[in-house]
C-alpha cells in the first residue's frame, strides 16, 4: 500500500497502482514524545504528529509513502524521515520524493514530467492503467455544490489542519468557504487532458500550471480577490499560522488587494495550529462588526 503527504502530487498515477491508500492523517491535538525529540519546533503540528505516528508503527503496514517537494514542511519531513531510518530509529515504509517544479519555463515543465514518469516506472504503473485512471476521474468528476444560505466569508491564507476555524466563522453567522489542509492534499490535480497518448506527460505539464502548494508563482494578491469574488464573499479571514514562513509573505499583497476589492478583511498571523489562542472571539468580533 502507498500513501503520500502534501499536495502537487501525481494522484492519478498513484491510484493507477490500485495500492493508494490516500493521504497520511494526523491529530494535532496529541502528544508527540518521539517527534517532539527530533524535529525542530518551526516544523508545522501536522509533521510532529506524522512523525510520531510512523515511529510508533502506525505506518508499518504501508510499502510506501510519496512526499511532495512543493512544501518546505513535507520536504524538510521527508530528509528526517530518511536520516532517522539510516540511524535505526524508524522502520515503516520507504519515503520517496516527488519533484515538482513550478518556475514558467519549458525545462521546468520537461522536470516535472520526468518526475511522473519516474514515478510511475518506480511502482511498475502502465500508461495504459494511468489512461484508464484520467478517464475513470473524468467521468466521476461532478460539479460543486451550490453554496448554502447566508454570508460568505472567504478563508485564506495557511490551510488549516481541520474544520475548527471553519466552524467558528459558522458560528458567527457567516458561511465559510476555504479549503482545510486534508482536503488539499486529497485533491487531484484539475483538467488534465485524457486521449493523449502520453498520460504521464498530460499529468505533468497540469500539475507544472496547477501550483495550489505554497512555492507556487502567482500573483497571490489577485488571487485571493479571486477566490473571494467566487463565492461573493462579504468578508475575508487570512489566517497565518507561527510555522508559516512562506505564505506568510504574501499576507501585505492579499490584504491590499482585498482592501482594493472593497471586502473587509481579518488579517492574522503567527497563531496557533489549535487555534486556542483567542482566535474565536476575535473571528466573532469581526464578523459581527461587518453584518453590522
Amino acid at each position: 500500500m502507498i500513501a503520500s503527504v502534501g499536495t502537487d502530487l501525481p494522484l492519478q498515477v498513484l491510484r493507477a497502482t490500485g495500492r493508494y491508500a490516500g493521504p497520511l492523517t494526523w491529530d494535532i491535538d496529541r502528544a508527540f514524545p518521539l517527534a517532539g525529540q527530533w524535529l525542530e519546533s518551526k516544523f508545522a503540528t501536522w509533521a510532529f504528529s506524522i512523525l510520531e505516528d510512523w515511529a510508533q508503527g502506525r505506518f508499518d503496514a504501508l510499502d510506501a509513502v510519496v512526499f511532495t517537494r512543493s512544501d518546505d514542511n513535507a520536504q524538510r519531513l521527508y530528509y528526517y524521515v530518511c536520516e532517522l531510518r539510516r540511524r535505526g530509529l524508524l522502520r515503516g515504509p520507504e519515503p520517496i520524493l516527488f519533484d515538482v517544479g513550478f518556475i514558467g519555463r519549458a525545462t521546468s515543465a520537461a522536470r516535472t514530467v520526468a518526475s511522473v514518469r519516474a514515478l510511475a516506472s518506480r511502482f511498475g504503473v502502465s500508461d495504459a492503467a494511468i489512461e484508464a485512471e484520467l478517464v475513470r476521474a473524468d467521468a466521476a468528476s461532478v460539479p460543486a455544490p451550490a453554496p448554502a444560505a447566508g454570508p460568505a466569508c472567504l478563508l485564506a491564507g495557511t490551510p488549516p489542519p481541520d474544520e475548527r476555524v471553519s466552524a467558528m466563522i459558522a458560528a458567527a453567522g457567516f458561511q465559510p468557504h476555504g479549503d482545510t489542509l486534508e482536503q488539499l492534499w486529497a485533491r487531484e490535480c484539475p483538467g488534465v487532458a485524457v486521449g493523449t497518448g502520453d498520460p504521464c506527460a498530460a499529468i505533468g505539464h497540469r500539475l507544472h500550471e496547477w501550483q495550489p502548494g505554497p512555492r507556487g508563482f502567482f500573483n497571490r494578491g489577485a488571487a485571493v480577490v479571486q477566490a473571494a469574488r467566487a463565492v461573493s464573499a462579504k468578508a475575508a479571514v487570512l489566517w497565518f499560522v507561527e510555522e508559516d514562513e512562506a505564505l506568510v509573505w504574501h499576507l501585505p499583497a492579499q490584504r491590499r488587494a482585498l482592501a482594493e476589492a472593497g471586502i473587509p478583511t481579518l488579517a492574522l498571523s503567527r497563531r496557533s495550529w489549535r487555534a486556542d489562542d483567542g482566535l474565536d472571539a476575535e473571528v466573532t468580533a469581526f464578523l459581527k462588526e461587518v453584518a453590522a
